[in-house]
């Protein structure tokens, strides 16, 4: 009898503990934790906490999302119960006036394959984050969409870094991206990639968005300045002023192309298209209404190309403009 009963206790003790997973806790900056379960649907994971040692013999008591706990906690020290995605704000504060002393903010993020709601998937090839430059002086910047149902998430915190370099980072006024400086020699060869990580938060929910690059491969030039038409049909433009000098190290090649009136220039029915490594071209063509389209690409890195100009041909009227 007392050895079934100790089989009995012992496995109501496995099977309540098991209700508990195990924990994978860790921090993420001062004063955020993250619990990473494989799962949300009942999950459950027992995280301690500390409002901190300047309080240890202090009278607390803590609020969740600023709301008291029912029942109460008490202590400089406490173990909270995370079910599933319930997590939160956990702020201690003194019993005698309520002073706000400290706080621990606690996430969950899914883990391993950290499947993701927040942000837009721009396409299999880009993923979610777009990363672009104008030149190789080491500024870049990134941005993402979120999903319609995701749209109130907000920045957490953004690593950007290649080697064992840090690389700054500015969050936009409106979360939709980052602005970065990478402060090593911009003419450098690149030898190791750019990491960045962006990590995203809804509610008590985390998720980390992750991109390497090298910089050749996101430099993309402006938009071509001061397009026009000169005599007869000969178009001519310049180099944009934010692109690297001497331009016989630093070359651009130029695409373009003549398209039928009322077409865009990403028109698969064109009329004419070439390469060039001139800063003027002669359309020879004889119709007197097309547009007439130009962009440019490094002609060594082979990167991005930029965004088209145009020239809105009728007879003899010319209209150019950038897209």
């Amino acid at each position: 009898m007392r050895l079934l009963l100790l089989w009995v206790l012992c496995t109501g003790l496995r099977f309540a503990s098991s209700m508990v997973d195990q924990p994978n806790i860790q921090s993420l900056m001062d004063n955020v934790v993250v619990v990473r379960v494989p799962y949300a649907h009942g999950s459950m994971v027992e995280v301690p906490m500390t409002c901190g040692d300047p309080y240890q013999h202090r009278d607390v008591f803590w609020k969740k999302n600023e709301e008291e706990l029912t029942p109460a906690l008490q202590g400089n020290q406490i173990t909270v119960l995370v079910k599933e995605m319930k997590a939160g704000n956990y702020s201690c504060h003194l019993r005698s006036s309520g002073e706000y002393l400290n706080h621990t903010l606690v996430l969950v993020q899914l883990d391993p394959d950290n499947r993701t709601v927040i942000l837009e998937e721009r396409s299999p090839e880009e993923g979610y984050i777009h990363c672009s430059a104008m030149n190789y002086k080491g500024s870049f910047g990134c941005t993402w969409r979120k999903t319609q149902h995701r749209s109130h998430a907000a920045v957490l915190l953004v690593k950007a870094s290649r080697y064992q370099d840090e690389i700054s980072c500015v969050v936009n006024a409106d979360g939709s991206g980052v602005r970065c400086q990478d402060v090593s020699c911009p003419y450098k060869e690149e030898k190791h990639l750019i990491h960045l990580t962006v990590y995203m938060h809804s509610y008590s929910r985390l998720e980390a968005y992750t991109k390497s690059f090298y910089l050749r491969d996101i430099v993309r030039p402006e938009q071509l300045p001061n397009l026009h038409i000169s005599s007869g049909q000969v178009f001519s433009w310049d180099y944009p002023d934010t692109w690297e000098k001497p331009r016989t190290f630093f070359g651009l090649h130029f695409q373009v192309k003549v398209v039928h009136s009322g077409q865009t220039c990403n028109s698969d029915n064109f009329i004419l298209k070439n390469h060039t490594e001139d800063t003027k071209y002669d359309v020879n063509v004889k119709s007197k209404k097309y547009v007439f389209c130009v962009r440019a690409q490094d002609k060594y890195a082979l990167g991005p190309w930029s965004h088209w100009s145009q020239c809105l041909v009728n007879k003899n009227n010319v209209n150019c403009q950038h897209l």
